[in-house]
């Protein structure tokens, strides 16, 4: 059956169906059961201490965490003679590059393992040297299995020996990631490498908390202090002494700065000249006088360390002599802690350097560096500029997003390798399954003061200047009663009563709510301004929520809640807002589950009444709605009906809301995932032939969370396998199965972006999306393996 939107819903049905056992949480028979393609990843790994290496393990790091019943992820570690490393338990294999015999021996062993469906080679030049160039193209050539290569390096203008090795590389493999879009350009003009098989997938970087830097300052001596800072594997090319010479210059305007150097000496390089670089470096800081404003940092930090030294940068400097680094990570790292960068103008600096991230210099030119930092610590808000647009620019590479990239090629090339069918080959979730992240508060409460929860957040930073809201406070309140609900966390009482506290303080003598309050618990203008409906039916959702749980939370509390909701019972029938009638009926459902009233019911039966009213009236062929557009919070107007139905016994209101949910979900899904109704633009009726026409970019975390809330319920109604499938599905969206293949919910903070543009996510964290993100990730909760 086609609907007028063209939308075949029944073959929607039996392609989610087909995709469900892919796409849900699998029971531990299913998974016992199941042989996972075992990727193999040759690569220098830890404790081999290399940039790749590190590199490497955060990438198996980040797939692990990101995904489960996938991948099985094992690694070849490639090794520079022999050596006596303790290896983690993921090391599979072990190859000596300097042993031309190995080579050979590691394809055969490749080979005749059928669990190994893909090798992916971490590529860089130094690896293979001389002869060891020829060894390891016939190791690529006598694999049968599926190859992916990332070049860490990429050199341009080659010589002919160069170009026909990367040539011999590239024809070996099925795929080349590159980490640059320069790298790209080099590939297929000088090398002449198909751009068909190139992907680009950006160094992956650590999502950072963003502490203070006068906290982090003061944490290891540096209070009071300016600082700058450098790390990595010292070395040469790294071009410290740059720095060292403009320092005298810098300091004589910035007396109270301090130029942190984070890193031991590269182990090859203590091989072939042991510490005479770093001895220089000491001899010139000695000989300039410098000594109070320069600190040695000679070890390998551990990575929460090194992220809040750099978290504590007040500019972050990058001098690398070598015009042809294609890539850095301590660059990258450096931008994921939002530093303002001052860069040589290396490859990928020239890349993701713009006016409003950073600074480019000249190669070796201290008198250029002096003078741009001298600029730039004396201009704050330059610098804050900076940081802002560094992280934006930054996020979407995030590890989390790397191992998404990193899985979808994994995914393709595996499938392809498999002959299967070309449809789900291009499928975005056929095979991926997300790991679920630990329910996490921290956001929420970090938000939350005495008066309630903030209404938005600067990046992860409460913006108490934005005041608080009867809307957020009253879906604060239901998430912290469904989490105690989940885990009897005595902490969260403290936070329902803030939370009920707010929602008391904003009714009025005529028992409705007013919706806006500033920093100083006043109530603002808006409040006259804004049609507060909405916030007015959110709160009866809340309370009556509340209440439902009488058996579980103290009597002070129910009763509280009891009094406040009995003050707007009065005004109920005259609420006429469609989203608004919907959210009470929510409210009077949960309410009555306890109180049993006849008069409840009643109310309900005028609210349903009204919404089936609506639906009759502008529902059509191929139109099957309450509105003629589709706007914000669409689930939640089927949803209602459905409680209606469980509240009265009334049919036609169970009927009215499957017809309308299955019309939406014929909309908002499809064989990628979901993508809800923009807020940017609203579907109307008459674009129904053509629903992308209004449907553009800009979805919300609330509106996937409503669309989950319902499912849930309508699942938990009819017991419709497609019900479950599609909240997975759904609930995979805040995971990065969305059109950008990026994250939603930010794992490190506990917080989740308030929105997915065309070309980029909102980074900001305001409490409506943490909220809405938090009731997701809860009502999914019942639906993982136990």
């Amino acid at each position: 059956m086609k609907n007028k939107i063209g939308v075949d819903i029944e073959e929607l049905e039996l392609r989610i169906q087909s995709t469900q056992e892919h796409s849900g949480m699998l029971t531990e028979e299913e998974i016992s059961e199941q042989h996972l393609p075992e990727i193999l990843f040759l690569t220098s790994y830890p404790p081999r201490e290399c940039g790749i290496a590190t590199y490497s393990q955060d990438l198996l790091k980040s797939l692990k965490n990101k995904f489960c019943n996938t991948f099985s992820l094992q690694v070849c570690a490639l090794e520079s003679g022999k050596s006596d490393f303790d290896y983690p338990s993921e090391v599979k294999f072990k190859l000596d590059t300097t042993n031309s015999q190995g080579y050979l021996e590691l394809a055969n062993s490749i080979n005749q393992e059928d669990s190994i469906k893909l090798v992916m080679v971490q590529h860089e030049f130094g690896f293979f040297r001389n002869e060891a160039a020829n060894d390891f193209l016939q190791l690529l050539y006598g694999l049968s299995k599926p190859v992916i290569i990332a070049f860490h390096t990429v050199l341009p203008q080659p010589d002919e020996k160069l170009k026909a090795n990367v040539r011999n590389i590239s024809a070996a493999c099925e795929s080349i990631v590159v980490m640059t879009k320069n790298a790209v350009k080099i590939l297929t003009d000088d090398y002449g490498v198909p751009i068909e098989k190139v992907s680009v997938i950006a160094h992956g970087t650590h999502l950072v908390p963003h502490l203070s830097k006068e906290f982090l300052k003061e944490k290891y001596g540096l209070k009071g202090k300016k600082v700058l800072s450098t790390f990595g594997l010292l070395s040469s090319g790294k071009g410290i002494e740059t720095t060292l010479d403009s320092l005298r210059a810098i300091v004589k305007i910035n007396p109270d700065l301090v130029f942190l150097i984070i890193g031991k000496t590269h182990p090859q390089v203590i091989i072939s000249e042991g510490e005479k670089y770093r001895s220089m470096l000491e001899t010139k800081v000695d000989e300039l006088k410098l000594n109070r404003h320069v600190k040695f940092i000679n070890r390998y930090l551990p990575l929460n360390d090194l992220l809040e030294y750099l978290q504590l940068t007040d500019i972050y400097l990058f001098t690398s002599k070598d015009p042809n680094q294609a890539v850095s990570g301590t660059f990258s790292y450096a931008m994921s802690c939002a530093c303002p960068i001052i860069s040589t103008p290396i490859p990928h600096a020239i890349e993701v350097l713009r006016k409003d991230t950073g600074i480019i210099i000249d190669f070796q030119n201290s008198t250029q560096l002096a003078a741009e930092v001298n600029r730039l610590m004396s201009d704050e808000s330059l610098r804050k500029s900076f940081s802002s647009g560094t992280l934006q620019r930054i996020v979407p590479t995030a590890w989390e997003n790397s191992a998404i990239a990193h899985a979808l090629l994994l995914q393709k090339t595996i499938k392809k390798n498999e002959v299967v069918n070309e449809e789900d080959v291009a499928s975005d979730y056929a095979l991926l399954q997300y790991r679920l992240p630990e329910i996490k508060l921290d956001h929420v409460m970090k938000m939350t003061t005495d008066i309630g929860i903030i209404q938005f957040s600067k990046i992860n930073q409460p913006d108490l200047e934005s005041g608080y809201t009867l809307d957020d406070n009253a879906r604060a309140m239901i998430l912290i009663c469904m989490h105690y609900e989940l885990t009897q966390d005595i902490a969260d009482l403290d936070y329902l009563n803030t939370y009920l506290g707010f929602i008391k303080f904003c009714q009025q003598a005529d028992g409705n709510f007013l919706n806006y309050v500033d920093s100083d618990q006043e109530f603002t203008e808006q409040n006259e301004l804004t049609n507060l409906a909405d916030a007015n039916g959110r709160a009866i959702w809340a309370l009556g929520y509340v209440i439902s749980k009488s058996s579980l939370l103290p009597l002070e509390i129910i009763e509280t809640a009891k009094i406040v909701m009995s003050r707007v019972l009065p005004n109920i029938e005259k609420i006429h807002s469609t989203r608004a009638m919907a959210f009470a009926i929510k409210g009077l459902c949960y309410y009555n589950v306890q109180a049993k009233s006849p008069n409840i019911t009643r109310l309900v039966k005028i609210l349903a009444d009204r919404l089936v009213q609506m639906f009759l009236h502008e529902s059509e062929p191929g139109w099957l709605w309450f509105e003629s557009y589709l706007t914000y919070a669409n689930s939640i107007l089927p949803e209602a009906l459905l409680c209606a139905w469980q509240e009265t016994g009334e049919k036609m209101y169970r009927d009215k809301a499957k017809v309308s949910f299955d019309f939406l979900r014929s909309l908002i899904f499809n064989q990628s995932g979901i993508k809800v109704i923009s807020n940017k633009k609203w579907l109307h009726k008459e674009h129904k032939a053509n629903p992308d026409v209004d449907n553009q970019h800009g979805e919300q975390p609330i509106d996937i969370a409503y669309t989950i809330l319902a499912l849930d319920r309508f699942y938990g109604v009819f017991k419709n396998e497609y019900y479950k499938s599609q909240l997975i599905i759904a609930f995979n969206w805040f995971m990065g199965n969305n059109h950008l293949h990026q994250i939603i919910y930010n794992p490190c903070t506990g917080g989740c972006y308030d929105g997915l543009e065309e070309n980029n996510v909102n980074l900001n964290q305001g409490a409506e999306s943490a909220i809405s993100y938090l009731m997701a990730r809860l009502t999914i909760e019942p639906y993982r393996i136990k």
